[in-house]
């Protein structure tokens, strides 16, 4: 019985162990330790886009600190206006200008572009003649319809959009300074101002040769290519009536005008009347008006930049050494601007050129060259600021040459005198104008100068085939 009841209760016992062991929770499954993620290294920040550089050619030299240089003005010009610009687009465009002597810069550019080499994205164009190379040469870029949507189009003076076209009547340079002819006057040699005709200058210039004054100093050498003959030279000429050419693309100089205005330019040479300094070049003819020893001085409108120092005939010294001392001699009276004389029926004769900007075939920044040109003719400030320096003439846009930086007495005097001036390039219808340039000028120099005995008729036939030949 014993045995028996412990069997049951060991049955009980093992049952109930049993029991409890299966009541118990299973145990979780033990998870995946995930291993710790590998640390990434610090991005690097971006570094800001580097601005692309716009390459420009002028004649301005912006490192050039000099004060008794020639280009002083267009130097500090540059010196004070490319950081301005390199500002207004930093990150964006840089303004790089490389410095090119203006007498050779234009066949540099020529030989650049046919070669292959490099070239500028902006050239300053400062004579517009050479705009009938860069045609013939394929050198500029036709900015015709990117011109015309510009929002400053619309007020630009008609004479100089079309100082900036070429033969095929496509805009190549976008003009933003129109630089006269005119002339310089002392106003105290002329009392009774300036003459209107050829006969009244040569009653004046023999009074002021009586005085041991001259009547007139100009550019009278071959120095520059003939550069003489698009300023006083041309003035006289145009103002007698005389044209360089037929309208048809070929050199005319052998007319009764033409030879009129040489045989007046022999004259005053031969009576005294013109200083021997004018014709030594290296622009020392100029030297003859600062002095007050010539009374007159007919040259581009740019001139008072580099007309300085001076001295008044009433011993006023205008001496800063700077473009102020002419701009203070017209303030003062002592200087008058004028209109050149003109034989009968005709219109005092006045050249002119255009200031501007090409964009050469070959440039790599185009779109920078024309965000350049739009900052230049856009911005009120900056295209005045241009207008009074460098560029040394009248705005060509309208909305500029009726704000008040125009209306001192020298730029209403100015508008005067080319008011009553028929101005046009010298060069018509030449296709090769810079070649026609030293040409006509070394003919007349024979002429006025080294033998007035020669026939002028026979000596003008002569150049003109020589030219024509070549058409």
């Amino acid at each position: 019985m014993i045995r028996k009841w412990f069997l049951i209760t060991f049955m009980l016992l093992f049952a109930l162990t049993f029991a409890a062991c299966a009541a118990q929770p299973a145990a979780p499954a033990q998870q995946p330790v995930e291993a710790p993620a590998a640390e990434q290294p610090a991005e690097e920040p971006t570094a800001p886009a580097e601005a692309q550089q716009v390459r420009t050619w002028f004649q301005y030299d912006q490192n050039n600190e000099d004060p008794a240089s020639d280009e002083r003005v267009g130097n500090e010009y540059l010196r004070n206006t490319i950081p301005q610009f390199n500002e207004a687009h930093a990150g964006q465009l840089e303004w790089v200008n490389q410095p090119k002597a203006f007498d050779k810069m234009t066949t540099e550019l020529v030989a650049a572009v046919q070669a292959g080499g490099d070239v500028p994205d902006i050239f300053e164009l400062s004579n517009t003649q050479d705009l009938i190379d860069f045609y013939r040469n394929g050198t500029a870029q036709d900015l015709t319809e990117w011109a015309q949507t510009q929002p400053w189009w619309g007020d630009l003076d008609q004479s100089s959009i079309n100082a900036c076209k070429a033969p095929d009547d496509k805009l190549y340079c976008v003009p933003i300074s129109v630089r006269p002819q005119l002339v310089y006057v002392w106003n105290d040699r002329f009392p009774n101002g300036f003459p209107t005709t050829p006969e009244e200058f040569l009653t004046e210039a023999e009074r002021l040769k009586g005085e041991g004054l001259y009547g007139i100093t100009f550019f009278g050498s071959t120095d520059k290519g003939g550069e003489g003959l698009t300023r006083a030279v041309w003035t006289i000429i145009d103002s007698f009536g005389g044209a360089l050419d037929d309208g048809q693309g070929n050199m005319k100089m052998d007319t009764p005008e033409t030879i009129a205005a040489i045989e007046f330019l022999r004259e005053i040479i031969a009576q005294g009347y013109v200083p021997e300094i004018a014709f030594a070049g290296g622009f020392q003819e100029e030297e003859a008006f600062k002095d007050a020893s010539a009374g007159s001085f007919p040259t581009g409108l740019f001139g008072y930049r580099y007309v300085n120092p001076l001295t008044a005939p009433n011993g006023t010294k205008y001496d800063t050494g700077t473009s102020d001392d002419m701009i203070n001699a017209i303030d003062a009276g002592d200087v008058i601007l004028a209109p050149s004389f003109a034989s009968e029926g005709q219109t005092p004769g006045c050249g002119i050129d255009v200031q501007g900007f090409v964009i050469p075939v070959g440039a790599e920044n185009v779109d920078g060259a024309h965000e350049f040109i739009n900052w230049m003719m856009s911005n009120p400030a900056q295209n005045a600021d241009y207008v009074i320096g460098p560029g040394g003439g009248f705005p060509t846009l309208k909305a500029i040459q009726a704000s008040d930086t125009f209306q001192t007495k020298f730029y209403v005097e100015a508008a005067s005198a080319i008011g009553a001036s028929d101005c046009n390039p010298w060069y018509g219808s030449l296709a090769r104008p810079n070649e026609a340039q030293e040409m006509v000028m070394q003919a007349i120099y024979r002429l006025i100068k080294e033998d007035p005995s020669l026939d002028i008729a026979t000596e003008l036939q002569k150049v003109q085939d020589e030219y024509n030949a070549a058409n």
